[in-house]
């Protein structure tokens, strides 16, 4: 009798994120269930290709393919598919809805798995920073509460968000301590930008595809894990203490994605970012939402104060009054995060730039279909480089635009990665706190709770 015929037939929507981990702790084992496919969203050059039958487990010999999300409706009417589940994250409500609609229509149900289902449980506390948008400034809290925690002379390690855009044998189980190991494991721009400030900052970073051996690793090296979330989706691993950013500078937002309202309202501490960028407004209504949807949580401000990198030192003066400026941002937060600038644009404008340069005119057709991708986009460069191909499409749009400057607000060090023509500033920001209340005192009550269930435990 061939038990394929009664298995629940089953597709994932993703964007190699969520979409693996999903698969790996509730289908891969599991008779019950056949994914047919994944399908892939949001990142340029992830679909095509297979998840190996090495990752995949024994039920998928030849492993599984992945596939243009264009192709949903196809799957579903000829694959006899009975269950489309939803698996990434920073999509407007109503986009996930029209994707269940499709679903619906092409007779299958559509799924959304829950914390309670995917959350991995660790052996050690876990601390976990989650956002209701890309570009809330997850990061740069993880990288500040890694700081904290090692001056009380804990051993830290950081878990990121998975980010395999490569070959995802190789990725599924990634330890970065020094940035050889980005070398040696050839990352990609986006991954450098989340994994190099946390070497600079003396992190561990472990990243990958199997979440479950991550942990299993990650917590024999360390006395407490910091998820380091991305986009705006909840852990993998089940926190003990949930930090939620959320972003006056997009107001509403907060309950407009998915599933950053989830992160919300599963929050521990609320942390609204950028006060020291937003009116105050914005800072008072992002809280009062904070509030009603989730009373329990303890709020904290934070500011992202900016500065130039040795301007001085590169062009000779102390502002970049008289200068033209091309500037570049982070990608994700300028692309499907919605921003229309970030930092680098606030930093030049800070800075006196007399002319920020548009870089659309001069962008090759790899750069160019970003923009038409995401045309909020204002005058400036995206620092995209997920294949060889794009960063070299970066590389040549920098070089072609007729500017005097570069202010480079992506996170790693874009002129020691490729050659460009002209001095490049980076623009850092990092967390500063503010306000009565702060994470400080929010996580040293945490440390006391932990050490004193730990005591009761012993």
């Amino acid at each position: 009798m061939d038990n394929s015929l009664s298995r629940t037939r089953v597709v994932i929507m993703g964007a190699a994120g969520r979409d693996f981990h999903n698969f790996n702790w509730v289908y891969r084992n599991n008779p019950a269930y056949e994914v047919i496919a994944f399908t892939a969203a949001q990142i340029s050059g992830i679909a095509d290709r297979r998840y190996p039958t090495d990752l995949a487990g024994k039920y998928y010999p030849n492993g599984i393919p992945i596939v243009a999300e264009e192709q949903l409706d196809h799957l579903c009417q000829t694959q006899q598919v009975d269950q489309v589940v939803f698996a990434y994250s920073d999509v407007p409500h109503a986009q996930v809805m029209h994707l269940a609609s499709r679903s619906l229509a092409a007779g299958a149900s559509f799924i959304l798995l829950g914390p309670e289902q995917t959350m991995i449980q660790a052996q050690i506390p876990v601390v976990a920073v989650s956002a209701v948008r890309t570009g809330c400034g997850k990061s740069q809290t993880t990288r500040w509460l890694s700081k904290l925690l090692r001056q009380r002379g804990m051993r830290v390690a950081v878990i990121r968000h998975p980010m395999p855009y490569g070959d995802l044998s190789k990725q599924a189980v990634q330890r970065f301590a020094t940035r050889a190991d980005l070398d040696a494991a050839a990352c990609t721009i986006e991954e450098r930008e989340e994994y190099e400030p946390h070497l600079n900052a003396g992190n561990v970073v472990y990243a990958g595809v199997d979440y479950e051996r991550i942990v299993a690793q990650s917590q024999q090296e360390a006395e407490i894990l910091l998820w380091d979330g991305g986009n705006n989706d909840f852990p993998f691993i089940r926190p003990d203490l949930h930090i939620v950013l959320v972003d006056p500078l997009r107001a509403g937002d907060e309950t407009r994605h998915h599933p950053g309202e989830v992160v919300l309202r599963m929050a521990d501490i609320v942390v609204v970012a950028k006060v020291d960028a937003a009116s105050a407004a914005a800072i008072q209504q992002v809280e009062a939402t904070a509030r009603q949807i989730n009373p329990k949580a303890v709020i904290a401000r934070a500011s992202s104060p900016i500065s130039l990198e040795n301007l001085e030192g590169l062009i000779h003066q102390p502002d970049l009054d008289g200068r033209s400026v091309l500037v570049i941002e982070d990608g994700p937060t300028t692309t499907h995060g919605g921003m229309a600038y970030g930092a680098g644009y606030v930093a030049a404008i800070q800075a006196h730039a007399t002319y920020l340069v548009d870089p659309r005119p001069y962008a090759p057709p790899d750069i160019a279909a970003v923009f038409q991708a995401y045309p909020h986009i204002g005058p400036l460069l995206p620092a995209m480089g997920y294949s060889p191909q794009q960063l070299e499409a970066l590389r040549q749009t920098i070089n072609a635009t007729p500017a005097d400057v570069v202010v480079a607000a992506t996170p790693i060090d874009l002129a020691a990665l490729i050659q460009v023509n002209k001095p490049v500033v980076r623009a850092r920001y990092e967390f500063a706190e503010a306000g009565e209340l702060t994470l400080t005192r929010c996580l040293e009550d945490f440390l006391t709770q932990i050490s004193v269930r730990a005591n009761v435990t012993c």
